[in-house]
């Protein structure tokens, strides 16, 4: 995604800054065969059975994974989705 500030100006002397934002392609070129790209860690020293970490920078809940990227890869035909930090089983 790539954030493009313009100035316009309004009718008095003041200018308002605005944003437009433009829904681009975060995987050019990794795996680009499979539906999504999710890599599993396995982790030792976990909290938790299994965490994932965010790799579309969309996500609400930044470092973490919410799904976001679902949305993202329709909206653009891209495949990115989380790494997933799983703790072995016991």
């Amino acid at each position: 995604m790539k954030c493009v500030m313009t100035r316009s100006a309004v009718p008095s002397t003041t200018r308002v800054n605005s944003v437009s934002i433009r829904a681009e392609v975060i995987n050019p070129e990794i795996r680009k065969t499979e539906d999504k790209v999710v890599d599993s860690v396995v982790v030792s020293e976990l909290a938790k059975p299994l965490t994932p970490y965010c790799r579309c920078w969309r996500s609400g809940t930044f470092p973490l994974c919410d799904g976001s990227h679902v949305k993202h890869n329709k909206a653009t035909g891209d495949n990115v989705g989380p790494l997933l930090l799983k703790k072995p089983k016991e």
